[in-house]
Order: structure tokens, then C-alpha cells, then sequence
């Protein structure tokens, strides 16, 4: 895809997940919107994904550790079709396979685990990306987390080890929004300086904004290219990205907008593109 078709694509899918959250009454836009990019550019132009057999062994491997924000994913999973799209209308429902985090044992296609446990989504991508090199084979892992979740002891001793084993086949991308659940990250407990820390631990570090598509290109594409340590891509992103009223707003980290509110959040998306 180029550019200005992953900018369609994007504005499709922040209202799939402004819809399928107000049907289901329940979730978390805020962190699902300043997502959507990179998920969008990653699933759509640069992971080696097959929607048709979501299972190939040739496949990359994408990791949601901060898995309340599974609307974004199933709206690009759905855009590629890999289940139909209407069973976004189901979100959360009492047997789905699309629930409040992602579950494999739902086998939803496209679920590589199941998240929900902030913490933990990269040391499974470091799992794997270490099983990939003893198998001899070359796909790499993703792996997207939040900020707040980098307040998680158990990120940083996956960070110590990925390093320790020159995973260069691993990717953290961090949607740094901000914002979390109780407010600011940097009130709640900072986090900052986020970069120089990955650093320290001998990662390699790109800093961009998380909603240039250009920018999330080159990011991705020079991961590709780093030979003997992980990369790190921290993400500067605005909670609740394309709807003014939810933009910067921590409120919206898990509150759902009135039937108003949605019609007004779709009209603003539409709007983006012209």
C-alpha cells in the first residue's frame, strides 16, 4: 500500500473502533486510537502476514502486550479479512471470539496469545524471536506496548535479556501517549527518559511521531537492517488520536461516547481525509 491509501485505511479503522466500542458499551478507545498507524503501516505494508492461512510458519509475529487496546487489532484484521468484518458487532459479547483482551483459545485468526496482564508481551516476543533463531529461520517478532506498561518490572528484564541474546529479529514499538488509566505517566510514575534507558540496555532506539506514516516507514524498515541488537521504537502518539474530543483526555482511556458523540467522532474522521 502507499502512503495515501494506509491514511484511508487508518481512518477506516478508527471508526470500526469507535462503532464496535459503542455497540458493545464497554472497552478502551483512548489507547486503541493512538495505535492505529502503527498497526495499520506494520499489517498492511511491512509484517509478513498471510490473512488467508494466519498460521503459515513463514509468518512474522505480532504481540498486543497491552491487550485492552484489542479494537485496534480486530479492525485490521478484519480489514484484511481474515474473519468478517461483522463480528465486530460482537466485541465483548458473552461467547465471541473477539473479547475485552485477546484470547487465543477463542481462536480468533490472527491471535498469536492471549494479553491482558501489562507486562508480560515482551518477554513472549522474546520467547519466540529466540525459538525463531534456533530454528534457523528469519521471521521477526513484534511486539507493542503501552508507556504506563513500561512501569512494569518484568518489561525491563525482558529489555536485559533481549539485548543479552542479540534478538535483532525482535521489535518493541511503544505507543508513548502520555496517558494512562489514572492520568499522566509522568505523574503516575515516570517513565521518562524512556530512549536513553533502552539505550543503557544496548537496544537500538528510534524516536518518532507514532501517526506519521512516512515516519513509521522508515522506522520499520531500518529494524529490518539492524544486525545484532533489538530495536526499540518509541512511538510519541496522542491518546485518543482523531476524535477532538477524546484527544489528550485520560477520561477516555476506558469510557465509552454517547450516541451523539459517535456520530461526531465519524464526521470528524471523514472529515481528516478531505
Amino acid at each position: 500500500m502507499e502512503i495515501s491509501d494506509l491514511k484511508i485505511m487508518s481512518a477506516n479503522v478508527r471508526k470500526d473502533i469507535i462503532k464496535m466500542l459503542a455497540l458493545a458499551g464497554t472497552g478502551h478507545p483512548g489507547g486503541s486510537l493512538s495505535s492505529v498507524e502503527l498497526l495499520v503501516s506494520l499489517y498492511f505494508k511491512h509484517m509478513k502476514f498471510n490473512p488467508k492461512d494466519t498460521n503459515d510458519q513463514n509468518r512474522d509475529y505480532f504481540i498486543l502486550s497491552k491487550g485492552h487496546v484489542c479494537p485496534v487489532l480486530y479492525a485490521v484484521l478484519a480489514q484484511l479479512k481474515c474473519f468478517n468484518s461483522d463480528e465486530l458487532c460482537t466485541l465483548r459479547r458473552t461467547g465471541s471470539k473477539l473479547q475485552g483482551h485477546p484470547a487465543k483459545d477463542k481462536k480468533l485468526p490472527g491471535i498469536e496469545v492471549s494479553t491482558g496482564s501489562l507486562g508480560y508481551g515482551l518477554s513472549i516476543g522474546a520467547g519466540i524471536a529466540v525459538g525463531m533463531r534456533q530454528a534457523g529461520k528469519s521471521n521477526r517478532v513484534y511486539v507493542l506496548m503501552g508507556d504506563g506498561e513500561q512501569q512494569e518490572g518484568s518489561v525491563w528484564e525482558a529489555v536485559m535479556s533481549s539485548a543479552h541474546y542479540k534478538l535483532d529479529n525482535l521489535c518493541a514499538i511503544v505507543d508513548n501517549n502520555g496517558l494512562q488509566i489514572d492520568g499522566a505517566t509522568k505523574d503516575i510514575m515516570n517513565v521518562e527518559p524512556l530512549a536513553d534507558k533502552y539505550k543503557a540496555f544496548g537496544w537500538s532506539v528510534i524516536e518518532i511521531d507514532g501517526h506519521n506514516l512516512e515516519a513509521i516507514d522508515k522506522a520499520y524498515l531500518q529494524f529490518k537492517t539492524e544486525k545484532g541488537k533489538p530495536t526499540a521504537i518509541i512511538a510519541k502518539t496522542v491518546k485518543g488520536k482523531g476524535v477532538s474530543y477524546m484527544e489528550n483526555v485520560a477520561e477516555w482511556h476506558g469510557k465509552i461516547p454517547s450516541k451523539e458523540l459517535v456520530e461526531k467522532a465519524v464526521t470528524e474522521i471523514n472529515e481528516s481525509l478531505k
